[in-house]
């Protein structure tokens, strides 16, 4: 049978656990067991402690901060801004929302958006006479007077108000009516790309060879003058990537694409470099070479691979063409193996064709000197940090990437291989050229020579 406590020291105990001792305190200070004090604790204060628990965390649920709803006509503006050109940060500092917000908008929208300069045709309602509609319906305008407001009839008024209203609450969202009126307008209907298997076959077969939607655009008017059926935007090949995902359309031309990336990431980043002895700086290069009229103008550098193979490749591309020269160095990048690589590769190349060569600010180049007394080809140096001064090489180099990615180990390729990778570049057509390729340029210039020399 259970001891009875005598009822001072259950008051005892009461008063201890009020005053604010935990049980095992209480039991010790009424002379009591620690169960007993424990159990009359549960019994009188447990429920209302749990209740004090569940009133402090809804304190502070209130007192934190909850998740603002942007207003529409901050997200118009945002949207809008995004539209000129934008960044998503710019844009979010612009209509004064959250960054977080703004990228997640521009993540929704797929980065591809409604042409900012559409304009609608007269006959339809456009979103400044919505947002006029909405703020008069608001102010209880009868219909008829909405539409003399607007400027428009009234049935336009009563059919706008039943077909764009928001379906579940039945409230006219002018932003909401809007899009759902431009979605109305376009219809589901099937890309081009969708629409023409011989149309999408070609493109797919373009950008498997690693062509950029643009130059598979440029060259479809070059091998199709004249159908007009094989005839495709780059803006739509990109827009059946991005806006209109189909299955194995989004999957197959992604996977494609030079670069899986959906945002530029910061290139180069700055190395102390040795001085090169005698180096002729860019500034003194001859005039002509800084356009791209007059052949034989070069630009070079290396390819560097994986650091534990510490292998290269040398990049030499003529600025008229964009004719690309691959050199492997299986006997290292030092300059004395790279200029005895460029000397056995350079030197038989006609003279009208070989004129200057301008390099990045690389040691690899230190026997410069070497180099022009061989080949008749007069090296000249970029500045320092400076690579849009070389602008054919570095893109180039950017496409070789793909065949070549940073961190490979650039000795497993063979001669043979790489002559395919340097045939393969100089057969991809570029948009300055007109959608030739550099190879059928050069065959031109090569075609004149013979000619003049001829005559």
């Amino acid at each position: 049978m259970a001891k009875q406590i005598p009822a001072e020291k259950l008051q005892g105990v009461l008063d201890y656990l009020k005053s604010g001792l935990n049980p095992v305190r209480a039991a010790r200070a009424a002379g009591v067991s620690k169960t007993f004090a424990y159990d009359l604790d549960r019994a009188v204060s447990g429920v209302s402690r749990l209740a004090a628990k569940r009133e402090a965390a809804v304190a502070r649920r209130a007192a934190r901060p909850g998740r603002r709803r942007v207003p529409a006509e901050r997200a118009r503006l945002l949207a809008d801004h995004l539209r000129a050109g934008m960044t998503p940060s710019k844009a979010a500092e612009a209509a004064g929302v959250s960054v977080t917000f703004a990228y997640g908008f521009h993540k929704k929208m797929g980065g591809v958006y409604r042409p900012y300069n559409t304009v609608y045709s007269d006959r339809y309602l456009n979103r400044d006479q919505r947002h006029e509609i909405a703020r008069l319906r608001e102010q209880g305008e009868s219909m008829r007077a909405i539409a003399a407001k607007v400027g428009c009839n009234v049935s336009t008024i009563s059919r706008e108000l039943d077909r764009n209203k928001d379906p579940r609450t039945g409230h006219y969202a002018p932003e909401q009516a809007d899009s759902m009126a431009w979605r109305r307008q376009r219809r589901p209907r099937a890309s081009k790309l969708s629409a023409s298997p011989a149309l999408r076959e070609e493109v797919q077969r373009m950008l498997d060879r690693r062509y950029s939607p643009e130059q598979a655009s440029g060259r479809l008017k070059v091998e199709h003058p004249d159908d007009p059926g094989m005839r495709v935007s780059h803006e739509t090949i990109y827009r059946s990537i991005y806006l209109y995902p189909r299955g194995e359309l989004k999957r197959e031309l992604r996977a494609s694409l030079r670069t899986g990336r959906t945002s530029r990431r910061p290139r180069g980043r700055r190395q102390m470099r040795g001085k090169i002895i005698g180096a002729v700086p860019i500034g003194q290069r001859p005039a002509e070479a800084e356009g791209r009229l007059v052949p034989g103008h070069h630009e070079g550098d290396l390819v560097m691979g994986s650091k534990a193979s510490n292998t290269a490749v040398a990049t030499v591309v003529e600025r008229r063409t964009g004719f690309l020269t691959l050199i492997p160095l299986p006997d290292g990048h030092d300059s004395a193996a790279v200029a005895d690589a460029l000397i056995a590769r350079l030197a038989a190349i006609p003279s009208w064709f070989a004129k200057t060569l301008t390099w990045d600010n690389g040691t690899e180049m230190a026997q410069h000197r070497r180099v022009a007394a061989e080949t008749g080809i007069q090296v000249y140096f970029a500045d320092p940090y400076s690579p849009w001064q070389r602008g054919s090489n570095e893109n180039t180099n950017g496409l070789l990437r793909q065949y070549m990615p940073k961190g490979t180990d650039l000795s497993v390729f063979t001669p043979q291989q790489v002559q395919q990778i340097e045939d393969e570049l100089n057969d991809r057509p570029r948009k300055r050229l007109g959608y030739r390729t550099p190879r059928e340029e050069l065959a031109i210039l090569l075609e004149e020579d013979r000619v003049a020399t001829t005559v």
